[in-house]
């Protein structure tokens, strides 16, 4: 490989990173302002201007706080418990295309870590990883209710995993790629594949907050039943890379959705900009709608953490078994049987 592609792809891995552990940070202080405008409170205000330093006067805190361990023998494991979950969450960013090419100094710059033609199963084989950081770290803790809530959790995103795999299958018959980068570039204009998969896009939206353990699927966390859940005898910065795993895999679940179904960089109008403006200035505009696309979905995490009541256990796994899986089979058989009818032209 060229040695100016290689410095290429680390100084975007780096970009990435950094915009991922950013938003991480920023997402925390976000979500108690919308927490506190939904309640009509005034939330975080005296870090900075508006509260704008809190993130950082959090980080400060957890780093500064003492580390305590537990009474318990497997003091490698309760420490790569949290490591997995970081690990994970921000392995997930490799594939994902964050627009189209830039012209730097006559070199095509792909914004993209690395495409490969199976980036799909790559984000599914990450994400079954990250439940072993969950689920190490509550048995490793010595706590039964630090066990229950990491059996709950491994049980949850197993059972969520198959009705959204099943989803991304009725995706891939229609655009007959497993490419993300290819998936993106099909949904050229108003193209969006939430326009030919409703379906299958609400079926990945509802497993994709199980899979992240937000609310109303926080049922491995919930202080009303386990104190804390699996990281209930976390402290410092091993409790504080826990919390920045969820806020870091809700910002790339968010990203996974918008590339897959909202048409990730892609934006009506954009070949009048490139004609008119430039390649350049066309691929910018696409990366800053790709981002709006992905503030749009963290919002929504919240406003439904904020606004919807958490299940029942019962009731969770009656979902995901007996209501989304055969939803997700039916989405198949019919996308199937329009793929058949339409002659392999369904997406036009």
């Amino acid at each position: 490989m060229d040695q100016a592609i290689i410095i290429e792809k680390g100084i975007f891995i780096v970009a990435i990173f950094a915009i991922t552990m950013l938003f991480a940070m920023y997402e925390t202080l976000a979500e108690r302002k919308i927490a506190a405008w939904l309640q009509d409170r005034i939330g975080p205000n005296r870090a900075g201007p508006g509260g704008i330093l809190q993130p950082l006067a959090d980080g400060l805190k957890l780093f500064s706080k003492e580390e305590f361990f537990p009474a318990t023998q497997n003091r490698f494991l309760f420490i790569c418990g949290p490591a997995i979950s970081m690990i994970t969450a921000l392995m997930t960013s490799a594939v994902i295309p964050w627009g189209s090419s830039l012209n730097i100094m006559g070199r095509d710059v792909v914004l993209q870590a690395t495409d490969i033609n199976i980036g799909i199963l790559y984000v599914f084989g990450v994400l079954s990883i990250g439940v072993y950081g969950i689920m190490i770290g509550g048995w490793a803790s010595n706590n039964k209710f630090s066990l229950m809530g990491a059996m709950r959790a491994a049980s949850q995103m197993i059972s969520y995993e198959v009705a959204m795999g099943l989803s991304i299958i009725a995706l891939t018959m229609m655009t007959q790629s497993l490419s993300l980068s290819d998936i993106a570039a099909g949904q050229h204009g108003w193209r969006w594949n939430v326009l030919y998969q409703p379906v299958g896009f609400l079926i990945f939206l509802v497993c994709s907050f199980a899979e992240t353990n937000r609310t109303p699927f926080d049922l491995a966390e919930c202080e009303a039943e386990l104190i804390g859940g699996y990281h209930t005898e976390y402290s410092s910065m091993k409790m504080g890379f826990y919390l920045f795993a969820e806020y870091a895999s809700m910002f790339i679940s968010s990203t996974v959705l918008a590339v897959l179904y909202f048409g990730a960089y892609n934006y009506p109008g954009m070949d009048w900009v490139k004609d008119n403006a430039g390649a350049n200035i066309a691929s910018i505009l696409g990366i800053g709608v790709l981002f709006i696309k992905i503030c749009f979905f963290i919002f929504f995490y919240m406003w439904i953490r904020w606004t919807v009541p958490r299940f029942r256990y019962d009731q969770l796994m009656k979902l995901g078994w007996k209501m989304l899986i055969p939803l997700a089979i039916a989405n198949i058989v019919v996308t199937g049987i329009l793929i058949l009818f339409f002659d392999n032209n369904l997406h036009l």
